[in-house]
C-alpha cells in the first residue's frame, strides 16, 4: 500500500486532467457503471462534522471511502475546513492499494466538476466570471473555469476584507497578464452582468437574490450541503433550469433545492436531471441564450474515487509515494 500526500496529489493531479476524470465519472454513475451510497455524517459540537462517503468504481475495478472532517469556523483560525483521507482498496480482492490526501483531491475534483457543469451550461461566449467567496474553493474554481471558457473579467466578495485584499493580491499576480480581477463592496455588485457565477461559501442563508441574477446566466451553487442549508434564495431556484450531480443526493442533503421545495416554490420535477445524464446526451443541456442555468454540487463519493485512483495509478508508474505494510 501507498501513502500519497497532499503535495503528490497536487504534482500528479492537474486541473484539466481533472475535468476529464470527472465528466466520465458522473457518466459512468448516471449509466450504472459506478455505484455509491448517501454519506453518512456524525455532527461534532460547535458546527463541524465528520462524513463518510463510500463508493465503487467498476471499470476501474476501485472500491473505497473519503473520511473527511468539514469544520467552517476553522477559516477564521487560519486552518482548513476540509482535512481526510480516501482510502482506496482491489475491487477484485479487498486488498488496500492506497491512502491518499483529500483534501487537496477535494478542492481541486469540486472544481472540476464545476467546470464540467460549466462547459456543458453556460454561453460558449461567456467572459465574466464571478465569485462569491475567496477561500481554497475560489482559488480552484478560478482555475477550473479559465479551462472552460475565455473568460476576461473577474469580481469576487467576500465577508472578510482581509482575504478579500490576499485573493485580490494573489490572483492579480497570477492572472494579472490574462484578465482583470476586480474586488466588489457587495455580492450584488460582484454578479450584475456576470455569465457565470460560483457560490462557494460557508454560509447557511442565501448569498444571492434572483434580482441581481441576469438571464442567460449560469450558476455553479457548491457551498451549502446539508437540508437546512442554502446559499440561493428561493427565487433563482425558482427561475432556473436545475441540474444536479447526483438526484439521490440532492433529494435528501440539498437545501438549495429542498427548502423552495417545502415552500411549494416549485414541484418535485424541478430537477432537469443529472449532470451525466446531460454528458450521456440523455437529457438536454443549455437551449437558449435567456436560459438561467443552476448547477447544485454537493460532491460525491465517486468523484473522489474517480480522482484518488488517478492519482494512485500515475504515482505507482513513477514510483512515487510512501510505501507502507499492513
Amino acid at each position: 500500500m501507498i501513502v500519497i500526500d497532499r503535495d503528490l496529489v497536487s504534482e500528479l493531479l492537474s486541473m484539466e486532467a481533472c475535468i476529464g476524470l470527472m465528466e466520465e465519472a458522473l457518466k459512468d454513475l448516471s449509466a450504472g457503471q459506478a455505484e455509491q451510497q448517501l454519506r453518512s455524517v456524525v455532527p461534532v459540537r460547535d458546527g463541524g462534522l465528520m462524513g463518510l462517503m463510500p463508493a465503487y468504481l467498476v471499470r476501474e475495478n476501485i472500491v473505497g471511502a473519503k473520511l473527511i472532517s468539514v469544520f467552517p469556523h476553522n477559516h477564521s483560525a487560519g486552518l482548513p475546513s476540509h482535512q481526510g483521507v480516501i482510502a482506496l482498496f482491489d475491487a477484485g480482492n479487498g486488498e488496500m492499494k492506497a491512502v491518499v490526501d483529500a483534501r487537496q483531491v477535494t478542492a481541486i475534483r469540486t472544481a472540476a466538476v464545476s467546470a464540467a457543469a460549466t462547459k456543458l451550461l453556460a454561453k460558449a461566449d461567456s467572459r465574466s466570471l464571478a465569485l462569491i467567496g475567496t477561500g481554497e474553493q475560489a482559488r480552484s474554481h478560478l482555475e477550473a473555469i479559465l479551462h472552460v471558457r475565455p473568460i476576461e473579467r473577474v469580481s469576487f466578495w467576500s465577508r472578510n476584507s482581509e482575504h478579500a485584499r490576499t485573493f485580490q493580491s494573489e490572483m492579480s499576480a497570477k492572472y494579472g497578464k490574462r484578465l482583470t480581477v476586480t474586488a466588489s463592496e457587495t455580492a450584488e455588485q460582484a454578479v450584475q452582468s456576470a455569465d457565470i457565477i460560483c457560490t462557494i461559501t460557508s454560509s447557511t442563508t442565501p448569498v444571492l437574490q434572483s434580482e441581481w441574477i441576469a438571464d442567460g446566466a449560469h450558476i455553479n451553487a457548491v457551498g451549502a450541503c446539508r437540508p437546512n442549508d442554502r446559499e440561493l434564495a428561493t427565487g433563482i431556484v425558482q427561475r432556473s433550469s436545475l441540474y444536479v450531480d447526483r438526484r439521490e443526493s440532492a433529494e435528501n442533503e440539498a437545501g438549495d433545492y429542498l427548502i423552495p421545495l417545502n415552500e411549494g416554490a416549485f414541484g418535485s420535477n424541478h430537477i432537469v436531471g443529472e449532470l451525466g445524464e446531460a454528458l450521456l446526451g440523455r437529457i438536454p443541456g443549455r437551449i437558449s441564450e435567456q436560459q438561467l442555468t443552476l448547477f447544485k454540487s454537493l460532491g460525491l463519493a465517486v468523484e473522489d474515487l474517480a480522482a484518488a485512483a488517478y492519482v494512485y495509478s500515475q504515482a505507482n508508474q513513477q514510483g512515487k509515494g510512501v510505501t507502507i505494510a499492513i
